[in-house]
């Protein structure tokens, strides 16, 4: 099904609307509003930026709609709409909106304007973090894809950015407005038949004061988060310290990354730690240790002494 969006009232015509009605319509979804703190229950939750565009919070809010359709608009006009929190702001804006969206079997497209392309890197990756946050509560709702125009988004490398869920953000809990960082990168994992790699976009928001690479080799334990791709390091693995120096990351984990767990080729446990970390800027090669000690080799094949470089020809073809 296709949408077209409506116009959104000036800020200004919003917010009076709602000053005037607020006492006849005290179950409108702006006065039931709370702060991030409070428990959600059973309602849905609002994604907004703060004031100095380096986070996103989420408002609890009460929706007035049901239907798909309906409630996708009233979703959407919240995300446009300026929230009663001063410190908070939305995300849409009169430049940056969406013109129209299509709901077909739980992919929701939707069709910005070409003014999205003129955000900053940063303000981009919270706008559409808060806006798949948001969207994604629609029980029709499995993924969310944004296009440019007519044309899918891309990364900064080129490459199409897809659909996307709430899972395909990464946040680390420690993070706070005042010291938070968001990227895309890419994580390798095993493809089906466990002999190469497959590469799953994520966006990652984080504290700057925590490695960016402690949080990526914590997400390959975790597992992907899309069905296309399938775990290679043993969920058992834990990572004892991390550290980069002259381009080189060293990564130090338990006995758990010796262990059997999925059944991959050797290589892949190997290559999805260094492929994923040599995507992150300033890092060209990996050395593993376990335990703090490389003098092992791995399944007997591959030693641990070695320093790793990326490997593109483990990378499953599309």
């Amino acid at each position: 099904m296709k949408r077209t969006r409506r116009a959104v009232w000036p800020a200004c015509f919003r917010v009076l609307a709602l000053l005037l009605l607020a006492g006849l319509l005290a179950g409108c979804g702006g006065n039931q509003q709370s702060t991030a703190q409070e428990e959600n229950g059973d309602g849905f939750q609002i994604y907004y930026l703060n004031q100095s565009e380096t986070a996103v919070v989420p408002v609890n809010y009460e929706p007035e709609e049901n239907g798909a359709e309906e409630l996708t608009d009233e979703l959407l006009g919240q995300l446009s709409t300026a929230p009663v929190d001063a410190d908070l702001k939305a995300v849409l804006t009169p430049e940056v909106n969406v013109a129209s969206y299509e709901l077909d079997s739980g992919q929701l497209s939707l069709h910005f304007s070409i003014a999205y392309r003129d955000m900053t890197m940063t303000r981009e990756i919270l706008t559409r973090m808060a806006v798949v946050k948001t969207l994604c509560q629609i029980p029709e709702v499995e993924y969310v894809s944004f296009l440019v125009g007519d044309n899918p988004l891309m990364d900064s490398t080129e490459t199409p950015v897809g659909p996307m869920n709430a899972d395909s953000f990464v946040d680390d809990p420690g993070s706070t407005a005042d010291d938070y960082a968001v990227t895309t990168t890419t994580l390798y994992f095993a493809n089906k038949s466990g002999d190469k790699l497959v590469g799953e976009t994520v966006n990652i928001s984080y504290s700057s004061n925590i490695p960016l690479e402690r949080l990526v080799v914590e997400q390959l334990i975790s597992g992907p988060i899309t069905n296309d791709a399938y775990p290679a390091i043993p969920p058992e693995t834990k990572l004892l310290s991390i550290s980069t120096k002259d381009g080189i990351c060293y990564v130090n984990l338990d006995n758990g990354f010796l262990g059997q767990g999925y059944d991959v080729t050797e290589a892949v446990p190997i290559y999805s730690i260094v492929n994923s970390l040599t995507a992150i800027p300033g890092i060209s090669r990996v050395q593993i240790l376990i335990n703090g000690e490389t003098n092992l080799v791995y399944r007997e094949s591959i030693r641990f002494d070695t320093v790793f470089e990326r490997n593109l020809d483990i990378i499953e073809e599309e």
